[in-house]
């Protein structure tokens, strides 16, 4: 490219300058011509004077156009070096600097000169060297952030103002249950059920956000749509962030369900205390009745206190306030004394227990305090839900690096669709008759959560008429 430009910029003026020079000359010629025609009518001697000029002005004319003919090219090579040769390495510089290359100054100035090209050089050299430090920090930047969406739990969606989909990561597509055709605002809400306007959310000002539940198979997820502007702060899209609230929507009816278990609970206990306190101060009634109707008050007074009294446990396992004093001990004799003190309930229903444990088991390392109340637990029940004269056995042994209890009753069982909810707080299978036993469906939850924090576990397997089998294990010293 650069030399068809020295050479059209030679030609147009050598083009120019002959053109110029044969007009001219012509235009001698003629006036000559004239002037000889004139001459010619007056005399013909003349004829012979003004030949030989013309013959020589038109040798002068031919010797001007190869004297312009060799300055135009002298002055073309002059002007070639001092302003095309340098613009031809600037192109060839602006070459290697767009493919990434820095270039030496010395390439375009030599040694003696010194011009604003080799600054000019030098600018394109750093300029190009902060470009490209700024491109592999976009480039940097760009893949983080890509990685951050792929990888996030919430979904992310960015439209931009037309409704089509700028960006979309996995975990959007993964909640929303979304296709390939779904690739628009509109197709996507409409295939959700969501009513939501898109120009609404992005051009009415107080609709700076929006926020919106909705149910998807059996996921709870939220929605929440916010605009986003370009630099010139006008509207630009909607990004969507998505968030699978599922848990805290269980956890948050959990909480529901537990106060309000909690204030029924202890509801009742005290509507029959006031009730039979103020049946007792209203008329005068016999000694029997007042004894009976105290014993009822305490009865119910007692059962509050036990509710309370697990409540309090169970907030200070929750916010980790228990002191757990862990130490040796041997889980065969904690069992056989957890027996002998439920000897006076076994006694009452004329039940049969039998204590098997196998020799040497190890010591276990545990809170002996809780793992004493566990076992009291799960007997305690054991023997409520048996019936009189039922057999209820206790078997203490050791499997690989836990030692284990083991109870067995022949009672009225646990239904199979029970089993997974009875660690659940306040849950009862039968809750009138858990009630009238003096039960606080509490005892389980407790239960697991002492063995939690012990590392241990509890595992229960049961038939309904047939009988329960719960088997708690705890880790060894060794």
């Amino acid at each position: 490219m650069v030399k068809n430009f020295r050479f059209k910029l030679i030609l147009i003026f050598l083009v120019i300058g002959i053109v110029t020079i044969t007009l001219i000359g012509l235009f001698s010629i003629y006036e000559l011509k004239q002037i000889q025609n004139e001459l010619l009518m007056v005399s013909a001697e003349y004829e012979q004077l003004i030949e030989p000029k013309m013959q020589k002005t038109g040798y002068a004319i031919l010797g001007t156009i190869g004297i312009y003919t060799i300055a135009v090219s002298i002055i073309g090579a002059i002007a070639i070096r001092i302003t095309i040769a340098p613009i031809a390495k600037i192109l060839k510089s602006a070459e290697k600097i767009a493919a990434g290359e820095t270039i030496d100054v010395k390439y375009l100035t030599s040694e003696k000169e010194e011009t604003e090209v080799g600054d000019l050089v030098k600018a394109f050299n750093i300029m190009t060297t902060e470009l490209q430090e700024n491109l592999n920090e976009a480039s940097r930047q760009k893949k983080q952030i890509e990685t951050i969406l792929l990888h996030m739990t919430d979904g992310i969606i960015a439209f931009d103002i037309e409704g089509n989909i700028l960006h979309i990561n996995l975990a959007a597509t993964r909640l929303l249950k979304l296709t390939p055709a779904d690739n628009t605002f509109d197709k996507i809400f409409k295939h959700l059920k969501v009513e939501i306007n898109l120009e609404k959310i992005i051009y009415l000002e107080n609709w700076t956000s929006y926020e919106q539940r909705i149910n998807i198979q059996e996921k709870n997820v939220n929605l929440y749509f916010a605009p986003f502007t370009n630099e010139n702060n006008r509207p630009s899209g909607v990004i969507v962030v998505i968030q699978d609230i599922t848990e805290h929507v269980k956890l948050d009816n959990m909480r529901k369900e537990f106060v309000a278990d909690v204030s029924h609970e202890l509801k009742t206990p005290i509507t029959s205390i006031m009730g039979y306190a103020d049946t007792l101060l209203e008329g005068d009634y016999d000694k029997e009745t007042q004894d009976k109707f105290l014993g009822v008050i305490a009865s119910e007074a007692r059962r509050m206190a036990r509710l309370v009294s697990d409540l309090l446990t169970l907030s200070r396992y929750d916010n980790n306030e228990a002191k757990w004093e862990k130490t040796e001990f041997d889980l065969g004799e904690l069992a056989k004394k957890c027996l002998e003190s439920l000897k006076i309930e076994i006694d009452k229903k004329s039940q049969h227990t039998e204590c098997f444990v196998t020799a040497n088991v190890p010591l276990v390392y545990a809170d002996k305090y809780g793992m004493e109340r566990v076992i009291l637990n799960i007997l305690t029940n054991s023997i409520k839900y048996t019936s009189e004269n039922g057999t209820i056995k206790v078997y203490v042994g050791f499997v690989y690096n836990d030692a284990y209890i083991k109870i067995i009753d022949n009672g009225i069982g646990i239904p199979e669709e029970d089993l997974s909810k009875i660690f659940e707080r306040f849950y009862r299978v039968d809750k009138a008759r858990t009630r009238e036993m003096g039960g606080t469906g509490l005892g389980l939850s407790i239960a697991k959560e002492i063995l939690d924090r012990n590392n241990g576990s509890i595992d229960i397997k049961s038939k309904v008429g047939e009988g329960t089998e719960v088997v708690i294990r705890i880790p060894t010293k060794y």
